[in-house]
């Protein structure tokens, strides 16, 4: 008999799920992190990092190997058949993409974060879903996980097998749980002769899921003697006995991706294939995003790129009442606001890669809001290269060359950029996760006081000891080297804004005091201002790299020194319009009149608005798929793109 898939949490039990997983301790120091609490730590991104001699002469070798088979790639023959064709992962493994982070020792290139982030952007050139298969697999697959927290044992066997192109993937989420881990079907259970789990449940969205050789699957270990139990995560083949890909799923854009349902029954996997401990699954998953999500910042910059060069050359030659249409005003302000971003996404992105590569800092809330700022503002960008281009842009690339034109599929990278907002982790669950991470000296200074389930007698105490712990902090908020005109001087037209930035961090900080004055334990509840205040924190730490990294080209005599400030000057002034506003929002806005609009909404209270129309999905399925462990029923849709690179004995 099928036995039911669902699990049911309390919100206290997700809550403490995430918060047991997540890494408490801050062992090295975070240029975002002090910013949140209104401490300006430039000294920690400034001198500019840049990859050692040695890194930069390995990335560059590898890019002009790479670079030729990339131009050959036509990105329209995927998107034409929705599938990447076979060749083009065989050429992709020849060059070694499967290993780009992969140590050599194992058969990978060794490249750092920022040459693995340059080789995403040149591949994802080609077609973002080549970006996708190649960063999913590296990412967050199998490789990444290994490298953190994998045996020696586990390292040799399953490296070198990454590297010569067995394709991996993540399996985490499923039909009914996204970022709600504590809801999760999946088990492995302990087999009676010790040595090996038994995996039963179904995976959504297993990006390469239909053609991985190697998975990394998260599942519940049922808690026994001799068992901790918890979400574990464990490497497994995936043409194991008991493994069936039933689904390839369609998407608006990414239409090469190869994402499916997974259906685990019985599925035998030796004890010696679990990463970590029990119960580090999430932990280990957690750990691995901290770097794995500059990959998404990695593409989106790359289509910022290719969208200021189609902007410039398009805006140059079309002309309308006489002149280019990019000398019109309405026209030009795009442009300046594609170029200016553009800057500050690369400065963002190779700030944070050199960070990582560096491991001076802990870097885990500085990716996150690389991730979330750059999903953000490339969607806008994208969105603006439509509107440049007019009836153009909203046409297909097959259907322009079809007519004779240029083939610019600015339709489609609407359409395949639209997914980093959700990839990873949404915005609204990154900015969450950043704020408790930017909170976290908060929480620990005011205690019980923000602890919704604590008694009055435990938040009097809290209070107390609060108050003597921001005694000392809170003035420091008021005064700071942005109040004076001399600091910063060195870096001549951008000092004005490093300082704005200063004054803008100690604001910030306050404005959070203030909340957790006013709302106490209820903040949690408040995750509009907390977004906003996360978005503020996007733009300061962007417009930090972009000064930062105009200075050092500056000071270095760069050719394309002086335009680099240009383009910093400009973005910092863009940016801090929409900081300004970000913070007049944070006290003026509509929050509680739409979270009374909101419950009237789902209480049905304005169900006759929906009159006049008719919906065609209705009847067509659930909401939600219901789904039962058990075997499958369906046909085996797993079709690996290569050979296996199974050693067998």
């Amino acid at each position: 008999m099928a036995t039911p898939a669902k699990v049911d949490a309390t919100e206290e039990q997700a809550r403490a799920l995430v918060e047991e997983s997540r890494e408490t301790s801050w062992a090295k120091p975070s240029f975002a992190k002090e910013m949140f609490l209104g401490r300006f730590r430039l000294d920690l991104i400034h001198p500019y990092p840049q990859p050692s001699a040695q890194d930069t002469a390995r990335t560059e070798a590898y890019l002009a190997r790479l670079r030729p088979f990339c131009e050959s790639l036509d990105g329209t023959v995927i998107e034409a058949q929705s599938k990447i064709p076979d060749e083009y992962v065989k050429g992709l493994a020849e060059l070694g993409c499967f290993g780009l982070k992969i140590p050599e020792s194992y058969g990978g290139q060794g490249l750092s974060q920022f040459g693995y982030n340059r080789s995403l952007m040149l591949v994802g050139s080609a077609h973002p879903s080549l970006g996708v298969l190649l960063s999913a697999h590296q990412s967050i697959g199998v490789p990444e996980p290994l490298k953190l927290a994998g045996t020696p044992e586990q390292k040799a066997e399953f490296l070198p097998r990454c590297a010569a192109g067995a394709v991996s993937a993540f399996l985490l989420t499923e039909p009914d749980v996204g970022s709600d881990p504590a809801r999760m079907a999946s088990t492995a259970t302990p087999t009676e002769d010790g040595e090996a789990y038994e995996l039963n449940g179904v995976k959504l969205w297993t990006t390469n899921g239909v053609v991985a050789e190697l998975l990394v699957v998260m599942a519940k270990v049922p808690k026994s003697e001799g068992h901790r139990g918890g979400i574990s995560a464990f490497v497994v083949e995936a043409d194991s006995p008991g493994i069936t890909v039933e689904r390839r799923n369609a998407f608006m854009g990414l239409r090469g991706i190869e994402n499916g349902v997974t259906r685990m029954h019985n599925v035998r996997v030796p004890k010696r294939n679990l990463i970590g401990r029990e119960g580090d699954g999430l932990k280990i998953a957690l750990t691995t995003l901290n770097a794995g999500r500059l990959a998404i910042p990695a593409l989106c910059t790359a289509a910022s790129k290719w969208s200021l060069k189609i902007a410039r050359e398009w805006s140059s030659q079309r002309v309308q009442w006489g002149r280019p249409v990019g000398e019109h005003a309405a026209v030009g302000e795009k442009l300046s606001f594609i170029a200016a971003t553009t800057y500050a996404l690369e400065a963002a992105l190779d700030l944070s890669a050199a960070m990582c590569d560096e491991g001076r800092n802990d870097i885990r809330i500085e990716a996150a809001l690389a991730k979330l700022w750059a999903s953000e503002m490339s969607c806008t960008i994208a969105d603006e290269l439509v509107q440049i281009r007019g009836g153009r842009g909203y046409e297909s690339s097959a259907s322009l060359a079809a007519r004779g034109e240029r083939a610019v599929g600015a339709e489609q990278l609407v359409r395949d950029l639209r997914i980093n907002r959700i990839f990873e982790g949404s915005s609204e669950i990154m900015r969450l996760l950043i704020a408790r991470e930017m909170a976290d000296a908060h929480m620990k200074a005011a205690g019980a006081l923000v602890d919704r389930n604590a008694e009055f007698k435990d938040k009097a105490k809290a209070a107390v000891g609060a108050a003597g712990s921001y005694a000392k902090w809170f003035p420091q908020l008021a005064v700071g080297a942005g109040t004076v005109p001399g600091p910063y001087a060195e870096f001549g037209p951008l000092a004005k804004h490093l300082r704005f930035v200063e004054r803008s961090s100690r604001k910030q900080a306050r404005s959070l005091v203030y909340a957790m004055a006013r709302w106490q334990a209820a903040l949690e509840y408040r995750q509009c201002f907390l977004g906003r205040i996360v978005d503020i924190g996007a733009e300061l730490f962007a417009m930090s790299a972009a000064c930062v990294r105009a200075q050092a080209l500056r000071t270095a005599g760069a050719p394309e020194g002086r335009a680099a400030e240009e383009l910093a000057d400009t973005f910092c002034a863009q940016s801090s319009v929409r900081v300004r506003k970000l913070f007049a929002a944070l006290w003026d806005n509509t929050d509680d009149d739409d979270r009374t609009l909101t419950r009237g909404i789902l209480d049905g209270k304005y169900k006759w608005l929906e009159e006049g129309v008719f919906d065609p999905s209705e009847g067509t399925g659930p909401w939600i798929a219901e789904w039962q462990m058990g075997p499958s029923s369906e046909p085996n849709l797993l079709r690996p793109f290569l050979p296996s690179t199974r050693v067998t004995t």
